[in-house]
């Protein structure tokens, strides 16, 4: 029994050190999640300045996160960790997609593959916020179905991975998310196709027919 306080007191110096890691990982995931947040709206808002500059500080936030967590993977897989993660993943995704560009790499962004995964679906389901932002605005339905098919086409990668989700991190339920948001911004952009062909056709029959009474009349 001799030893015992000496075992104590470097236990006791392990969960204090642990501790104040997973306080400041806390802070440093709030701080995180609202550098992404504000990212995306800047995104959405087509503030591509204030875009890139959020995004580099939301980068910079991300390392300072995964470098306190570094020497305790427990608080690196805990669910804030992982949560202010995925948005980090979401963000920057989201900038690709809606700019149609590369994809970052997880390994860009220094995330582990199921992280990337799921921020990827996040991303996805960001994306019909943009398709309805457009048919509200200015109808651009080229522009729609182009990030309906990046929507297509992610759902039908994530579908792909077939594991449990204790590997994947609970891929399986988000990649479920994406398949209804999928199908809802599909009906929802074939109905705003339909209402603007009608439109066009009710516009196209009004002129015709004011031509042919300016005829008649004359």
């Amino acid at each position: 029994m001799n030893n015992l306080e000496a075992i104590s007191e470097r236990i006791r110096e392990d969960f204090e050190a642990r501790n104040a890691a997973r306080d400041q990982a806390l802070q440093r995931s709030r701080t995180l999640t609202r550098h992404c947040a504000n990212a995306i709206k800047a995104i959405h808002r087509e503030e591509w300045e204030v875009a890139d500059a959020r995004l580099e500080t939301a980068r910079q936030a991300a390392a300072e996160l995964i470098e306190g967590v570094r020497a305790y993977p427990d608080l690196y897989h805990t669910g804030y960790t992982q949560d202010a993660l995925k948005e980090y993943v979401e963000a920057f995704v989201s900038y690709a997609m809606v700019r149609d560009l590369p994809l970052p790499e997880p390994e860009d962004l220094g995330i582990k593959f199921n992280t990337y995964l799921n921020g990827l679906a996040e991303a996805t389901t960001e994306m019909r916020r943009r398709v309805l932002d457009i048919m509200r605005h200015d109808h651009d339905f080229a522009e729609t179905e182009r990030l309906l098919d990046v929507m297509d086409a992610v759902y039908d990668t994530l579908m792909t991975f077939d594991f449990p989700d204790a590997i994947t991190g609970g891929l399986r339920r988000r990649t479920d998310t994406v398949r209804g948001v999928l199908e809802r911004t599909r009906g929802d952009l074939t109905n705003s196709f339909r209402r603007q062909q009608l439109a066009d056709a009710i516009s196209r029959l009004e002129a015709r027919l004011d031509l042919d009474g300016a005829d008649q009349a004359g």
